[in-house]
């Protein structure tokens, strides 16, 4: 589902900023809940830790997490020549096929193979072409059931802003509490926060839960290069909101409780599913695939709070956060972020924003 990009006045060099690349964190927090969070839902930024979140929420609220789960989905091999290669994942199809990014000193033909592993374990996939719209991609076909050999001799997916090699532990947290749907080459990173602890502090503060689905893609960290947004094509991802989250938020809306998307991920799958039946049609199940580039002026109709990392300078979920709370707030608090040391991306700090007033 692609929704065509509402009226903006922005220009990409309104989303701009310049980061000092030590605030760009290279590892988690040592606990989950041990982050700082930006308390960004009035005018004034409030500097807090995640631990005070259930403060922050009322009885009655719901959170919305997102569920997908991040495959081990980078590999590395070698042609039959023997050129090394560098494999990403970006989903997994029928019949032991995948959809992979490859990086090769020279792109491997159609017909030709590639081993990936080690020495004593590996497995041998088969270039069955390129793949996608722009070519971008490439088709291969594994021997076996994709997920179970990503598992065994795949590596982290970390996002290339983290300059270094993945180890153990990031198998642990680099995945979310909630994850239970393999399908994601990214962390919903909002969610590396939450843990046991913080959980239940959260339901003995009367706020609700339930899961969407959006199995993040290696399109997340594609940069915008147009300065005119409207040019800009969003990656897709697959994304799906049963039932049950329908009914949760129906009834959250109903006692007057507010919708509190955890992550970008989240909020992107609720807002696909408000427009897959049309502006006015009542929110119900849906899934299918997004395409959805939200920037200022887009009119939000789920969701109230967000809970979020901070973004990439330039980058389409910046946009996404500036649409939310207004692009000048959104701005400031970046400004107050860097002036306060907070950490960055993916293992950084996180913010809470509240929706802002629609003027007509």
């Amino acid at each position: 589902m692609t929704t065509p990009l509402p009226p903006s006045s922005f220009t990409l060099g309104d989303f701009d900023f310049a980061l000092p690349h030590e605030l760009i964190a290279q590892h988690p927090t040592p606990e989950r809940s041990g982050s700082r969070l930006l308390d960004g839902t009035e005018e004034a930024a409030q500097d807090r830790c995640f631990l005070d979140l259930p403060a922050l929420l009322r009885e009655g609220d719901l959170l919305v997490v997102n569920d997908t789960k991040v495959v081990k989905a980078r590999l590395l091999g070698a042609k039959s020549s023997g050129g090394a290669v560098e494999a990403l994942v970006e989903r997994v199809e029928p019949g032991h096929r995948v959809l992979a990014h490859l990086r090769a000193s020279k792109s491997p033909k159609a017909g030709g193979t590639i081993r990936f592993g080690t020495a004593v374990d590996s497995f041998e996939a088969e270039v069955v072409g390129r793949s996608g719209a722009d070519g971008s991609l490439f088709e291969l076909r594994f021997p076996d059931d994709p997920l179970t050999l990503l598992e065994r001799h795949g590596h982290v997916p970390l996002p290339p802003y983290i300059a270094r090699d993945d180890a153990a532990d990031d198998e642990r947290r680099y995945q979310t509490v909630f994850a239970e749907r393999p399908g994601a080459v990214a962390a919903p990173t909002a969610a590396l926060h939450f843990d046991v602890g913080l959980l239940a502090a959260l339901t003995a503060r009367g706020v609700e839960r339930c899961a969407v689905t959006l199995h993040v893609g290696a399109g997340t960290f594609q940069p915008v290069r147009s300065d005119n947004l409207a040019e800009h094509v969003m990656h897709r991802e697959r994304y799906e909101v049963g039932a049950a989250a329908v009914e949760a938020i129906a009834r959250a809306k109903a006692r007057g409780g507010r919708v509190v998307a955890v992550g970008t991920t989240s909020l992107r799958a609720l807002e696909s599913a408000a427009l897959a039946r049309g502006s006015d049609a009542a929110l119900a199940p849906a899934s299918g695939e997004t395409g959805l580039f939200i920037t200022p002026g887009f009119e939000f109709r789920v969701v109230d709070l967000l809970l979020t990392n901070f973004h990439l300078p330039k980058s389409t979920l910046l946009m996404l956060v500036s649409a939310f709370a207004g692009h000048a707030h959104m701005m400031a608090l970046y400004r107050h972020a860097i002036d306060g040391r907070y950490r960055f991306f993916s293992y950084g700090d996180a913010m809470l924003l509240r929706r802002q007033a629609m003027t007509t």
